[in-house]
């Protein structure tokens, strides 16, 4: 009986939100950094919000960014998300899009492949 109590206020627990959540990965935040750096062809970026799934599959971040060095809050406009094969270096560019634009090995556009195969190449060149 004890067991299905403590079961009962476990899950209640979680349902509330009392729980913590399962960390974010600084590690594939910064992955998806150096992805939009390298795709962009600048040296450094502003990040806004920064948001790691590394317990989805595929394991991926997103993030609001801006190019300019004096960024504002209402500068962080831009969006890139990035999706790797796993959580861990090395972490295996999959997929990356950037506004509404996606940059994959499936995507119909050749220039969209393209884009992608080249960052994915600087990814690999950066171990």
């Amino acid at each position: 009986m004890r067991h299905i109590v403590f079961a009962a206020t476990l899950a209640s627990a979680a349902l509330a939100g009392f729980l913590p959540a399962q960390a974010q990965s600084p590690q594939l935040e910064q992955a998806c950094v150096a992805v939009a750096k390298n795709f962009l062809l600048v040296p450094s970026l502003k990040t806004g919000i920064v948001q790691s799934f590394p317990e989805l599959d595929p394991p991926g971040a997103r993030l609001t960014y801006s190019t300019r060095e004096d960024a504002k809050p209402t500068d962080y406009n831009n969006e890139i998300e990035c999706q790797f094969d796993k959580a861990t270096p090395p972490f295996g560019l999959v997929r990356f899009c950037i506004s509404k634009t996606c940059y994959g090995p499936g995507e119909q556009e050749p220039d969209n492949r393209r884009r992608f195969e080249e960052v994915k190449a600087l990814m690999a060149r950066q171990k």
